[in-house]
């Protein structure tokens, strides 16, 4: 398989997971604003606050690769992204086993009590690392010596053609846009709620900026396929390559102000505290820009630095 229909195949196998964890979040979010919610004991306010910091960062992990790609290696595939695609979708997978035994929890407690609950997420939890690390772990020592062998020995990048660097940039789109999508419903709907009513004036006002975000998210997300039908009658141009790849980037800018906001909107009323809300805002944050846009820009600082005193790419060490 060469190298460019492997970096295709993991973004399509991070599709599948981010998906499912953006619409995790949805839940959490939209959670708090149930009826139901306002009888929860302290200790599950804790629970779901923590559950809704390891969802965010699968989300975080998940969509880092995409955004390294268009900043870091401009849309080339490249055995290092190839690496950095499998490395982050297996860090995202541990704090999402760990969200899914919490959210059990959380579901099984009113009916089954906090032992019962305790047993059901942490089984959940189980299942999940037994099936997402241990089996492999057991499985790759007698099987896939070969194949990863053979990926260990590939050159460090190949000639990406345009055709292929432009169906991966929509890709990455369509592998974000549907969680966004389901993630901008969740919060409308959250605006009709009756907890929503009771919140501050300042707490409603974040909340819509939020809104607002995730609006322009989706906006950016849509517009390479509105351009590429439109504007290049769906051919292949250089340009659309670069006007797509902004549009990515700048999506990933707003969905990042747009979810630390509403967390903080939403652990400001779980904990009952602004502070609380405050904190948790700036740490998801710091979180989502470190991985999304600072780390990769320290990258391709990196990356630039060698070149401009003419050293080939197979030495630039960026591993």
């Amino acid at each position: 398989m060469s190298l460019s229909k492997k970096v295709k195949v993991g973004l399509d196998e991070t599709r599948i997971l981010i998906l499912g964890s953006q619409i995790l979040l949805g839940f959490q979010l939209q959670g708090a604003f149930r009826p139901t919610f306002e009888h929860l004991p302290f200790y599950a306010r804790v629970v779901w606050v923590a559950a809704l910091g390891l969802i965010t960062l699968t989300i975080a992990l998940l969509i880092t690769p995409s955004v390294q790609h268009r900043m870091v290696e401009q849309g080339r595939d490249t055995k290092r992204l190839l690496g950095v695609i499998g490395r982050y979708a297996g860090l995202s997978l541990a704090p999402f086993a760990l969200a899914l035994g919490a959210d059990l929890f959380l579901a099984v407690e009113p009916v089954l009590g906090l032992g019962g609950a305790a047993a059901a997420g942490a089984v959940i939890c189980a299942l999940a690392l037994l099936f997402w690390y241990g089996l492999e772990a057991l499985r790759a020592r007698t099987t896939g010596d070969r194949e990863r062998t053979m990926t260990r020995q590939e050159p460090e990048h190949e000639h990406t053609s345009l055709e292929t660097k432009i169906e991966q940039m929509l890709t990455e789109a369509r592998v974000v846009l549907p969680g966004a999508q389901a993630l901008l419903g969740f919060q409308l709907v959250i605006t009709f709620s009756e907890a929503f009513e009771k919140l501050s004036f300042a707490s409603k006002l974040v909340h819509l900026g939020a809104l607002g975000l995730l609006a322009l998210t989706v906006i950016w997300l849509m517009a390479p396929a509105a351009f590429h039908r439109i504007v290049y009658a769906g051919e292949d141009a250089p340009d659309f390559h670069v006007l797509g790849s902004r549009f990515l980037l700048a999506a990933s800018v707003t969905l990042a102000f747009g979810i630390a906001a509403d967390l903080g909107v939403v652990v400001a009323k779980v904990i009952e505290s602004q502070t609380a809300g405050i904190i948790a805002a700036g740490i998801s944050l710091i979180v989502l820009v470190g991985l999304w846009h600072v780390y990769p820009a320290l990258l391709r600082r990196r990356r630039a630095l060698p070149a401009r005193h003419g050293m080939p790419d197979e030495i630039i060490g960026l591993r």
